[in-house]
């Protein structure tokens, strides 16, 4: 993409409005406006992250046999009265009535649609266990929205549900969408810490929530460093045995991990000092096993082994998409801007052309930005060498290919990695093994 000609508004000065970091450098690196309280357009780089974020999770559903399908924005009212949910769920959720009459809801889950779908299509016992995910928009009706995308009343999700036999094939489900989870964070550059959690207007009895750690996170972590250690896309066990499943995470969540307003300072005293830790966090995803909260209640029945009628398990699984990309630069910024992981970044580098024009210099400029097939930002624009530095630094990408006059002659550039600050010339080849390597 060349800048010249790309709707990516960067701003110098801060908005008033925005009160926290992901939040002021979003609308400074030109990601996001706000069309809306609380409702956001993505920009081309903004659209950019979401897509990187959403392929890596729909990348390790895939891996753990979840199968993505896509549902409705806009929910029949009559399958929430038929969970009991439609009255109970609160004014989060916005009701909608069309032309005919007809309650209608924007989904702010989907765990009575998917019961229903899958109430019309399985009929035995043997079609389980099932697992489907979709990466869609939702809405809440935030009372009061704020932090950017941290908040927000609509939003990208992913949320996946799980349809098993029994309990015990459906602890296996929870289990294996946790490994999900953990390598889905992993694999974004992130730190993060399953804990214990309330289900809320899910339901169930059985749930943890995803706290990733950031300086600017809104609660106090506490935790074992033990969870450090692991290295979830190594993890070694068998995801189809349920005592080595069980076993492999009583020992990987069996270590203390709470925020500030579960921690108990008993439990905590017995944690080694050694490996206390303590941080800020961000929630970014909430599981959820509820058995037949839902199936029961919609009328889902399939035939049993045994000649008799099964009321399947389910669990629920929410991943938030676009509250990730906050996440990220809230654990990834400096004063200059953002600084992207290579997993998630819009371009992958920035070439920045200091003198436009300079026959040498367009001409290394043009082949550097070929080399990338397009997928690299070329900032060609007719601007001062500060004003590019800066807004590459702001912007973050993970590389900086600076072409001047002087290295352009002896086809030499300076490579600088955003994350370090570290900076070396070299030639050109060089600098794009460096990158795509």
């Amino acid at each position: 993409m060349r800048l010249s000609r790309s709707l990516i508004p960067t701003l110098k000065e801060t908005p008033a409005e925005a009160q926290i970091a992901s939040h002021r450098l979003m609308l400074r690196a030109g990601l996001v406006r706000q069309t809306s309280s609380g409702i956001y357009a993505w920009l081309p780089a903004g659209w950019k992250v979401l897509q990187n974020i959403s392929r890596i999770v729909a990348e390790e559903q895939a891996n753990i046999g979840a199968q993505e399908m896509l549902m409705p924005t806009v929910q029949s009212s009559e399958l929430w009265k038929q969970s009991g949910r439609y009255d109970a769920y609160g004014p989060e959720m916005l009701r909608i009535t069309d032309r005919h009459g007809r309650e209608l809801l924007y989904g702010p889950t989907n765990e009575e649609m998917l019961t229903d779908l899958v109430r019309q299509s399985i009929k035995s016992y043997r079609d389980l266990p099932q697992c489907l995910f979709h990466i869609q928009w939702k809405f809440r009706d935030e009372v009061r929205p704020r932090f950017g995308v941290m908040r927000g009343r609509e939003f990208l999700m992913k949320d996946a549900y799980s349809f098993d036999r029994d309990y015990e094939g459906a602890v296996i489900s929870y289990r294996k969408q946790m490994l999900a989870y953990m390598r889905t964070f992993q694999r974004l550059g992130l730190k993060a810490i399953p804990m214990v959690a309330d289900t809320g207007p899910i339901g169930g009895n059985l749930s943890h929530e995803f706290i990733v750690l950031a300086p600017t996170g809104e609660s106090g972590v506490f935790y074992d460093a033990a969870f450090e250690d692991i290295d979830w896309e190594k993890a070694s066990f068998n995801a189809h045995d349920p005592a080595d499943l069980e076993n492999f995470f009583q020992t990987a969540t069996g270590s203390y991990a709470a925020t500030d307003e579960k921690h108990d300072e008993a439990a905590w005293a017995e944690v080694p000092e050694a490996r206390r830790r303590e941080g800020r966090g961000i929630e970014v995803g909430h599981i959820f096993y509820f058995g037949t909260k839902y199936s029961e209640p919609m009328g889902l029945k399939v035939a049993g082994q045994d000649g008799g009628q099964l009321v399947p398990h389910m669990g629920s699984y929410g991943v938030g998409v676009s509250r990730l990309v906050g996440a990220i630069i809230e654990a990834f910024h400096d004063d200059a801007g953002i600084i992207w992981p290579d997993s998630v970044a819009p371009f992958p580098a920035v070439i920045i052309n200091l003198k436009p024009g300079d026959a040498a210099c367009d001409a290394m400029a043009e082949q550097a930005y070929a080399a990338f097939g397009g997928q690299a930002l070329l900032d060609d624009r007719d601007e001062r060498a500060g004003a590019k530095f800066a807004d590459a630094d702001l912007m973050g990408h993970p590389w900086q290919i600076v072409v001047g006059p002087r290295g352009a002659k002896t086809g030499v550039v300076e490579l600088k990695r955003r994350s370090t600050g570290e900076k070396a010339e070299v030639t050109l080849e060089d600098a794009l093994a460096k990158v795509q390597g």
